[in-house]
Formats: structure tokens, sequence, C-alpha cells
């Protein structure tokens, strides 16, 4: 009989009921091989005895085990380990580890024990606002988010209306208030013509992108981005199979000529990717003809354009120039956007506009990804945009981020002059600087992270077989006072560290 006493502890202090204890212990021994199929059990009154335990308490986990199948009855001959497992070697504990794990070889709990891919490309920084000095991707700041009329949102959602709908599944295309508010805003803002139907909510542009991606492309179709781009985008294509080629950008965004050049030469383009209202991750803004250019080759050609236009609320020289959907007559356009750059990266609300049999297929596809998105906060967004509190807020931010802008700017001509290069950006919330290319970004980035500063090294933003020595410094988040720190802090660590010692200030 093997010893029971010393394999099985049960801890009566605990909230889990004793015999479930057993039960389940008694299952892990015959996971692990200790006791075999077809291994007759000691009766309850003995085992009982043995773990000084009710016999009652014993009879429930032998009951707990037959309803489980991991154990079987034999009338007038006792309770045994049911006799259809297989013959399970036992595990020996590690002559220097005695915590193994029965579940693999790894103890640690990293490594399954059977293979799967892993693919490099996934394999990106996580970016986080930061609680220090940080001049970020160019995220808003959370302290001017509408957190009050949130709350207040929020309870109505609690107060009023059917708890059945409220709390019950929802629609898969989204909370219906925040697609009729939301359409009627993007067709006021944007110049859009969309109906609740043409929209279907996301977690997060990500999920608008990654479920377009899976509906659209197909293993060895092309898709064109620019030479710089957004990383979260490619991924999501090469996860599909697709092939990416690119084309250059420059001060007047994606190079329209160059992607007619590759239309003739690769007739099958699927999907050209773009971000026209402010170039990421460079912030320039796509030319009227360019854009105009771009929609003629998409109904030439016949390629879907993906519209990410992630941060078009703002932009500082008067009206902004309107998306490429706006003048899309054929179908062509996917647009994609969110409200998490507008209000706070926590509320994952992005969107997907689209002809509404496009919408239809995504809506199925997410519904066996994610069921629904978060009825609450849909809710509650759509109660802020019907109130004219997200206009209010928008408008309050760009007030100041435009502020923010133009100090920030001033003090990387003023102090960080000639070895960092940038064109003020005429919206978003991040400046392209450029640096000079005796700095070693990786360094730098660690050396500012030790002086209390965070940056990206932009590394990510290169090119293959390039090096554009720039990153994006976010000014949004950052008041004007924590930029003036920053800066002071990336000059300091330039001149001490990089060879440039008349760039060092005292405090």
């Amino acid at each position: 009989m093997p010893p029971f006493k010393s394999l099985i502890q049960v801890d009566k202090t605990l909230p889990t009921p004793v015999f479930l204890q057993l039960s389940e212990q008694l299952g892990q021994l015959i996971r692990a091989g200790t006791l075999v199929a077809g291994q007759r059990l000691p009766g309850t009154r003995q085992l009982a005895d043995l773990l000084e335990l009710n016999r009652q308490t014993v009879v429930a986990a032998y009951d707990e085990g037959l309803a489980q199948g991991w154990l079987e009855s034999r009338a007038g001959s006792g309770t045994y380990v049911a006799a259809h497992f297989p013959d399970i070697k036992p595990q020996l504990l590690a002559s220097n580890d005695s915590t193994a794990s029965v579940l693999g070889t790894d103890s640690t709990g990293t490594q399954p024990g059977y293979a799967f891919d892993s693919l490099n490309f996934l394999v990106r920084p996580v970016l986080t606002n930061s609680a220090g000095l940080h001049l970020d991707d160019g995220f808003p700041d959370i302290r001017l988010a509408p957190m009050d009329e949130l709350s207040r949102a929020y309870r109505s959602y609690f107060r009023w209306g059917n708890p059945q709908t409220h709390f019950g599944y929802g629609d898969t295309k989204g909370h219906l208030l925040l697609r009729e508010q939301l359409s009627l805003h993007l067709n006021e803002t944007r110049g859009l013509r969309t109906t609740p139907e043409n929209i279907l909510i996301t977690r997060g542009s990500i999920m608008g992108l990654h479920l377009t991606s899976q509906v659209l492309l197909r293993s060895g179709d092309i898709v064109v981005t620019g030479e710089t781009t957004w990383a979260g985008a490619t991924m999501n294509f090469r996860k599909t199979g697709a092939t990416i080629l690119t084309v250059p950008v420059d001060q007047h965004g994606l190079d329209v000529d160059a992607l007619a050049r590759l239309c003739e030469q690769k007739n099958t383009i699927r999907m050209v990717f773009v971000t026209p209202h402010h170039h990421y991750p460079t912030t320039v803004t796509l030319r009227p003809d360019r854009r105009i250019r771009l929609l003629q080759l998409a109904e030439q050609y016949r390629f879907a354009i993906l519209e990410d236009d992630y941060d078009y609320d703002f932009h500082y020289l008067s009206r902004p120039i309107l998306p490429l959907a706006s003048a899309d007559r054929e179908g062509m356009v996917v647009y994609v956007g969110s409200l998490t750059k507008s209000v706070a990266p926590a509320f994952r609300i992005g969107y997907v506009v689209a002809p509404t049999a496009l919408i239809d297929e995504l809506a199925r596809l997410r519904r066996i990804i994610d069921r629904q998105g978060d009825p609450m906060l849909e809710f509650a967004i759509g109660q802020l945009l019907k109130t004219g509190d997200l206009k209010r807020h928008f408008r309050k931010a760009l007030r100041t981020y435009h502020v923010r802008r133009d100090r920030f700017c001033e003090l990387l001509t003023s102090e960080l002059a000639p070895i960092v290069q940038f064109t003020k950006p005429d919206g978003g919330m991040a400046v392209w600087a450029r640096f000079d290319p005796a700095i070693d970004m990786d360094a730098l980035a660690t050396r500012a992270g030790q002086k209390g500063l965070f940056l990206s090294s932009g590394v990510f933003h290169n090119p293959p077989g390039q090096q554009l020595h720039g990153t994006r410094l976010g000014f949004a988040s950052s008041t004007e006072e924590e930029l003036e720190r920053s800066v002071m802090v990336l000059r300091n660590v330039l001149g001490s560290s990089f060879g440039f010692p008349g760039f060092i200030r005292p405090w």
C-alpha cells in the first residue's frame, strides 16, 4: 500500500472543503502514476484512520472521484483506480529539486512539453505610460481625461433601462448608442457618409487592423506600406502570410509615384496601408494631390486602402485635411480609428468604417475571437458624445497640446540644436526627432532612463539595412514644466555621455 499518510496532506484552515482536497490529491496521484489503473484503494474507514479524518469525509471524496471518473466501485470488493487509465511511469524527483512539476519536465513552468512556432516578428517592446519624466510615443495626458463625466455616464448605465438588455449579450458590432453617435461625429468632423451599420466598434484600432487583415488577406497577397511605418500593422499583415513591399516616404508623405510604378510591375497588389493625416512615425501629412492619386490607383488596380487615422482629432493648423475615406466613391477605403489616443489608453474603444458587407463579415469574425466589446464603456462613451462632453474634451485637449507642442519645439531648438533636428509637426502628439549619427540610440535611451527620463531608442523604426537615428518624442502627456525638465535631462545626458561637453548644464 502506498504511504498515504505521507502522500496526502489536507489543510482544514483552507476554504476548500476537506473532501475536495482529498479527492483532488487522489487524482494527482493517479495522474502522476503513483496510483496505477486497477489498483485497490483502502477502505473508507481505514483511510480515515490513517489520515485522522471523519469517515464520511473519505466517503464524500471517493464519491467525488467516482463522479469524475478517476475511480470505480466494484460490488463487494471495494473502490479501485479506474481500469481505463493507461500505465503511467511515475516521475522521479530531480536530485536537486524537490518541487519538480508533475505537468512536465520543466519544473519552472516556463516551457510546455509540446512544440509550437515562436514568431520573431511578433516580438516588440511594450510601450507603457511612465510614472516619471517621459517623452513617449505620443500618448494623451490622462490627467485631462473627462473622468467625472465618464463616471456619471457609467452610473447611468446601472440606473436606467432593462437589466436584461444592459447585462446580457449585446450586438457584436458594438453598442447601438455609440455607433449612432460616432456615425454623427465622423460625418460632421471628417466628411464621411456613414450610418451605424457602417461601423464596427473594436477594442482599440489594433483589433480593427487585425480583423481587416484576417478577412482581406491570404498567404502570398501583396501589401504595400511606407518604408517607415507602424510595426503593429505590419505584424498583422505578416501573420496572414502576406508579402510586404515598401515605397519611400518623404516630407509630403507616401510616394505615390513609386506606388504607381510598383502597381505596373505587380498588378496583383491587394492592400495599401497608410497613415495619411500624420504619417507614423515621422508625423508628415500626405499632400492633397497624392491623396487623389492614391484613390485613383486603388480604383484602377482594385486594391483596398487601409487608412489608419490614429490621431485625427489633434491638428493645430485650422481645419485638418479630411481623410481619404471622405473622398472614396468606390468603396476602396477601410477607415480605422480610435478614441484611445483621444481620451486614455485604458479605454479600449476603436472602430472600423467600411461598406456594410465588409462590416458584417468583420463582425462575424470578431464573434469567434471576442463575443462582444464592453457594453458599459461603449454606452458611457456614447453618452459623452451625445451630451457634447467628449467634444468639449477634444477642444480643451487640443488647446493644451497645441501650447505644449510649441513650447517643446522651442526647447528642442534652443537646447538641443544642432544635435537634434526636427520639423514642427502640424498635428499629433509627438515630434519625429533625428539625432546626430555619432549617438548610440540604445545607449541614449538607457542612460536617460538612469537619470529618470523615459524615451524610446527608436531602433524599431529603422527599415531593414538603414539607421535613421530617429525616434518619436511625445509631448502631449507632459506639462510644460515636465517638458523643460525632460529636455534638460536629455541635454545633460548628451553632454556627459556622448562627447558634447557644452551641453552639460547644472541643475
